[in-house]
């Protein structure tokens, strides 16, 4: 199947090579850039735009939360769980009120999460040390 748009199939290929500590980034920029559009939309009065926003950080949330490897770490797993589930009650709040309040504090900690995993990546190789505690799915190409 040919890839029209060359953006689209250079995105592709660098999500199918890139390693699992790669791929743990990509998922945390998308977390990052949906929930600033959110947001945006939020203090703009965009209702529609900024639910649509929201429910992609949520998925993307969700995404984290599901493939954590809770046998290699329980114990890094089980506390990222915790804040996955706490990010996916905040986001709620933020969609159900349209408050940016809520949304600021998800952000916050997608930042400071992703800075980290950037320096274990780093650190680590791009796949090893702690970032071996997540395994991401091939769902990272959505």
């Amino acid at each position: 199947m040919a890839i029209a748009n060359p953006y689209e199939a250079y995105r592709r290929t660098q999500i199918q090579t890139a390693s699992r500590g790669e791929l743990l980034l990509m998922l945390y920029d998308g977390a990052i850039k949906f929930a600033n559009q959110a947001k945006k939309a939020i203090e703009d009065g965009e209702v529609a735009h900024a639910h649509l926003r929201l429910t992609r950080v949520q998925d993307i949330v969700a995404e984290l939360s599901a493939t954590l490897d809770h046998d290699s770490s329980p114990d890094i797993a089980d506390g990222l769980a915790k804040l996955y589930d706490y990010m996916m009650h905040l986001l709620v709040q933020a969609n159900i009120k349209k408050d940016t309040e809520p949304l600021d504090q998800v952000i916050s900690m997608l930042l400071e999460l992703r800075e980290t995993w950037r320096q274990v990546v780093r650190e680590g190789g791009g796949a090893t040390g702690r970032a071996e505690a997540v395994t991401v799915s091939s769902a990272a190409n959505s």
